[in-house]
């Protein structure tokens, strides 16, 4: 490495800067630009649309048979020259029927096409969000709350749903009943058409604004979902902390907080569509009374006849209709636009910790070999974590790194596992960089045991065997006594098939750690990384299980972040970590007679064995 890129790289990591993305609370795109970007994410929602649109068409224009046959039966078939023609009357009522059921049955293929193009569309964008979001390094999603992350994928789709399949296809018929309504009225009288657009224009000029106000407020409340949702998840995680320290009233004050936040918004948003909507009505009605009055005045008997001045009515409801449900309409497309923005602001986002993919290397089964080269690491906002390590981890063996709480122990392991990237050094396996190591085979070869193992709502035997693709009830038994477990996962209620719980809540977290052990161990892993593995287990649980590791790591390389001195005692090799770094490097007896940090942290750990 040059002294130039060693220098910008440590001023870059002193600094606290670093390389991982935030994700954005939206996107930045306008309306239009927004729906074209969302599109081309879930390209099924246009697919089949000009069919969609031939029949929806099809259904607008049938609703134009009813003010003609209304006119027609009128002028021709009740006032005509020869008197009353009952057989025309029933003539145009069979049409005006059929021309009724064509429209319905157009009307719901139309919504069904739609329907089933949406419902496939969002199902893309939700996978590839939710992918995306497992693409992003572990900062980037600790940067927001996994309440509001997940409303990204769940609530605020779902508001591009309802829009669509409702709102969308409305706003296309409307569109088309209005062009058609103008065009046979200005057919029956042009004078009286420009008095209904001459009424309604103020409205539409008016209506930019007040959509640009509303674009807004739904943003607003986009976020307050996620806000809320956020709180409300914390406090649902964490009731047991809640209850044990007796902060019920604090914990329901935050979610009260956050709930009369979002009403506050959501009714700011209701009162701006109330006046848009209202607006609508308001035009609608004084067009009507104008509309009959004008042409009572100035039709009637001259230039427009009876039948012609009621299917004009008809008509103006034809148009009044699309106006009034289109400011509705509209106002649910600036909420699924608010939507749409911050699911494609979660898309934008930079994978900061990417998968070469295709292009990356496989590497090849066996003992692996670590490598640190002048590794600095730095999380948002803060001082290093970790300043210029360089460290040699050899294959086959068993390595401890100790160290103060804060002195980048866990960091290592983020790095080692590929759930951070250093911002200036390397972390290498065999002599590959991880960040040109395939993700297939990078969790093929390496898996991390964290402080708290995660479980799924599932059997015990289920849990153990998640990591390892096609593992069944033998191997996770085989797995189980290879470990000197089996007795222990027997003794369970009801053994093997016992149900964990949400998070493994029935069992004991020292039981939740056995599972994460079990689970790791017959993945078959060639790097073992253990993050505090045996933190949460009790003395006479941490001996059997540090005999099992013995046979666990044998022949493969395993670094483990160790909280009880006990594991450093039995590793062939104990890295020494302080305040971001590598202070020594030997075994065990070595360090306890020349590093002073170990000999500290080693006598504290026996006083604290001895009071126990």
């Amino acid at each position: 490495m040059s002294t130039t890129d060693r220098v910008s790289g440590t001023a870059r990591a002193a600094t606290g800067s670093h390389d991982s993305s935030t994700i954005a609370t939206a996107s930045g795109r306008g309306v239009v630009a927004t729906v074209r970007r969302g599109l081309e994410v879930s390209p099924e929602i246009t697919r089949g649309v000009r069919v969609t649109l031939l029949v929806a068409l099809v259904s607008t224009a049938g609703k134009v048979v009813v003010p003609i046959a209304v006119q027609q039966t009128i002028d021709r078939g009740i006032n005509g020259p020869a008197g009353p023609r009952p057989g025309l009357v029933v003539g145009l009522a069979v049409a005006a029927a059929v021309g009724v059921l064509l429209t319905g049955v157009s009307s719901y293929v139309a919504n069904l096409r739609i329907f089933r193009a949406t419902e496939a569309g969002l199902a893309t964008l939700r996978t590839k969000a939710f992918r995306h979001v497992h693409d992003l390094s572990v900062l980037s999603q600790n940067a927001e709350r996994r309440g509001a992350l997940v409303s990204r994928v769940t609530s605020d789709v779902d508001t591009i749903s309802t829009f669509i399949q409702f709102g969308g296809l409305l706003l296309v018929l409307s569109t088309g009943q209005l062009l058609v309504a103008t065009v046979l009225m200005a057919v029956y009288s042009w004078q009286l058409a420009l008095l209904v657009w001459g009424c309604f224009l103020p409205l539409f000029f008016a209506f930019r604004p007040l959509q640009r106000l509303v674009s807004r407020a739904y943003a607003q409340v986009r976020v307050r979902v996620g806000d809320m949702l956020g709180a409300i998840s914390e406090s649902v995680v964490g009731a047991d902390t809640i209850r044990a320290y007796g902060v019920e009233g604090r914990t329901q004050e935050r979610i009260d907080a956050a709930v009369g936040a979002h009403a506050k918004v959501a009714m700011r948003a209701q009162v701006l569509v109330a006046a848009s909507f209202t607006g609508g009505v308001l035009v609608s009605g004084l067009v009507v009374a104008a509309v009959v009055a004008v042409g009572l005045l100035t039709g009637v008997g001259g230039s427009l006849t009876l039948g012609e001045l009621l299917a004009f009515l008809f008509l103006v409801q034809l148009f009044t209709g699309p106006v009034q449900m289109g400011t509705e309409v509209l106002n649910e497309l600036q909420n699924a636009t608010a939507g749409w923005r911050r699911v494609l602001a979660v898309l934008d986002t930079t994978a900061d910790v990417a998968d070469p993919g295709e292009r990356g290397v496989a590497l090849p089964r066996g003992p692996i070999e670590c490598r640190f080269e002048d590794v600095w690491f730095s999380y948002p906002g803060g001082e290093p974590v970790l300043k210029g390590i360089t460290l040699e981890l050899p294959p086959r063996a068993r390595v401890a790194v100790v160290g103060e709480t804060g002195s980048g122990k866990t960091t290592l392991a983020k790095l080692l596992t590929r759930l951070a990237d250093p911002q200036q050094g390397r972390v290498l396996l065999d002599g590959v960089d991880l960040r040109d190591v395939r993700f297939s085979s990078l969790r093929e070869r390496v898996v991390l045991v964290p402080q708290e193992g995660f479980l799924l709502d599932d059997t015990l035997a289920a849990n153990i065997a998640w990591g390892a693709h096609g593992a069944d009830d033998a191997a996770v038994r085989l797995a189980l006594t290879e470990l000197g477990l089996l007795d222990w996962a027997l003794g369970l209620p009801h053994g093997l098939a016992t149900e964990v719980g949400q998070r493994g809540e029935s069992l004991s977290a020292g039981e939740r750690q056995l599972v994460a052990l079990a689970r790791a161990y017959l993945a078959d892993p060639d790097l073992l990384v253990l993050d505090e593995a045996t933190s949460a287990v009790d003395p006479a649980t941490e001996v059997r299980i540090q005999r099992a590791l013995d046979g666990v790591t044998q022949g493969r390389t395993s670094v483990a972040i160790a909280h009880r001195m006990s594991t450093a005692e039995a590793a062939d090799l104990v890295v020494v970590v302080d305040a971001g770094e590598v202070l020594d490097v030997g075994p065990h007896h070595e360090l306890l007679t020349r590093c002073g940090v170990y000999q500290r942290l080693h006598a504290s750990w026996r006083a604290q064995q001895r009071a126990a």
